[in-house]
C-alpha cells in the first residue's frame, strides 16, 4: 500500500506492507504482531525504501505477522526535504514511528533498519519509550561519523545481521560492537554476504524471519 506521510521537512513517501488475514470463524482479522518501520541506506549513496535487503528484510516480518512500514528519507523519491546528514532523517523516522503507532496502537513498536538506516532505527529506537525490539541489518558500526551510544546503554531487544564479508564493517569489528550491547541480544552472520548482501538478500528475510518469530 502507497502511502504519504507528514514528515518535519514535509510529506515522506511510503509503503505498508501487511499480514495476508487468514480466514478465521466471523472472518476476524489476526492480530497484528507488531509495527515496524524499516529504514533504508545512505541517501547519498543509492539508498531507497526499494531497495533489495530492505524489501527482503520487510517481507521476512511480515511473514511473522508484522505490519511493515518503509519509506523513504527526505529527499529521496518524492519525500521533500533536503539530505541533512543524520538530525533530519533521525526527525523522518520519528514521524513513521508516529504514523505505526496511532495506526497500531495495540500492537508492540519495533524499529529496524538497513545500513545507514539501522543508524537511524537503532539509536531512535533506543530513545523511544514506545519501542520495543531494536533491528540492525548491517549497522556501520566501525565508520567514521556513526556513533551508536544510545544504542550501547538500551537493555532493549536487539537483534543483528550481518553479511561475512561485508566491506564497510568487518566482522570481527561487528563482533566487538556486539559484545559491548546488554542483553537481550542476538545476531546472525550470513555466509559470503557482503555489505549489500548481493546475491543473498532473501536471506536477510529468512534470517530476521528465524530471530523474530518467537519474540513476544
Amino acid at each position: 500500500m502507497h502511502l504519504t506521510l507528514p514528515g518535519p521537512a514535509g510529506p515522506l513517501e511510503a509503503l505498508l506492507d501487511e499480514p495476508h488475514a487468514k480466514a478465521r470463524a466471523g472472518n476476524a482479522k489476526p492480530p497484528i504482531r507488531a509495527a515496524v518501520v524499516f529504514g533504508h541506506p545512505h541517501p547519498q549513496q543509492g539508498g531507497t525504501m526499494h531497495t533489495k535487503a530492505v524489501f527482503q528484510g520487510a517481507k521476512g516480518l511480515v511473514r511473522i505477522g508484522c505490519a511493515v512500514l518503509r519509506f523513504n528519507f527526505r529527499g529521496v523519491g518524492s519525500s521533500a526535504g533536503t539530505f541533512d546528514d543524520g538530525p533530519g532523517e533521525r526527525a523522518d523516522y520519528t514521524a513513521a514511528l508516529d504514523f505505526m503507532h496511532a495506526r497500531y496502537p495495540d500492537a508492540p513498536l519495533w524499529a529496524a533498519g538497513f545500513s545507514f538506516g539501522s543508524w537511524m532505527a537503532l539509536e531512535t529506537g533506543a530513545a523511544d519509550p514506545r519501542v520495543s525490539a531494536l533491528i540492525g541489518i548491517a549497522p556501520p558500526v566501525a565508520r567514521d561519523g556513526y556513533a551508536f551510544p544510545l544504542t550501547r546503554e538500551s537493555t532493549k531487544p536487539k537483534f543483528i545481521v550481518q553479511g561475512e564479508r561485508d566491506e564497510l564493517c568487518a566482522v570481527t569489528d561487528m563482533w566487538k560492537f556486539y559484545a559491548q550491547l546488554h542483553e537481550p541480544k542476538e545476531l546472525v552472520v550470513i555466509d559470503g554476504a557482503d555489505h549489500l548482501f548481493d546475491g543473498k538478500t532473501t536471506e536477510v528475510g529468512d534470517a530476521l524471519e528465524d530471530l523474530l518469530g518467537d519474540l513476544e
